[in-house]
């Protein structure tokens, strides 16, 4: 029903966007709280949120904090997390991978971008070899990383692939199963509008401006 998804985030793409191209690919409707700097500078907000963190997402009157677990409560109403028990626990291995390598991007982006860029793009293959890996072994890399149906996982994957498409536009280069399945999954027509709408466009990755 309208409305009962709400996201309360910053404006940027961040640990907010996975949830979002979900929503928009499984044709949901979903509103957002948008919160400055100045907001979240003063605290008020900040001393709500159980863990003194953003994005808080609310499923009716159901309130949840944490990006993952707000993924694995969408991918549990909407048929994401597999087709059985061995494929959820798939997933879950495969998120932490996913995890992995969005924490390492973040220290990056907010921590070492200038001194780190030209290193962490010299051992970026050995970070995307295992979800090559994981593509050849699922139907010869042509569907989803997981199973034969798009997963919470694809969307999580998939946002942490753009973001690295834009620090380091090749480094799919030697990743032929990886960069077909961003095309495709970029090409899904729900989402593909998403994707290419203004508030996409405007919304920066990141919260200091590199990307």
């Amino acid at each position: 029903m309208p409305g009962k998804y709400k996201l309360i985030y910053f404006s940027v793409r961040g640990r907010g966007e996975a949830t979002r191209m979900l929503l928009a690919d499984q044709g949901q409707e979903w509103t957002e709280d948008v919160v400055t700097g100045e907001i979240w500078q003063k605290g008020d907000l900040k001393k709500t949120c159980l863990f003194g963190q953003l994005p808080k997402f609310q499923d009716g009157d159901f309130v949840l904090y944490q990006s993952n677990a707000i993924l694995r409560h969408l991918a549990r109403n909407h048929g994401l997390y597999g087709q059985d028990e061995r494929e959820a626990t798939l997933l879950d291995m495969v998120n932490d991978g996913v995890e992995d390598l969005r924490i390492k991007y973040a220290r990056l982006i907010y921590q070492n971008y200038d001194a780190g860029k030209a290193e962490y793009i010299e051992a970026l293959p050995a970070q995307l070899r295992p979800f090559e890996n994981l593509l050849a072994q699922n139907d010869g890399g042509k569907g989803f990383i997981v199973g034969k149906k798009i997963s919470f996982v694809d969307y999580n994957l998939l946002d942490v692939l753009q973001l690295h498409l834009v620090l380091a536009p090749n480094c799919l280069a030697s990743f032929p199963l990886l960069a077909a399945y961003v095309q495709r999954l970029n090409a899904r027509p729900l989402l593909k509008a998403y994707l290419e709408s203004e508030g996409r466009k405007q919304r920066p990755i990141n919260g200091n401006g590199k990307q």
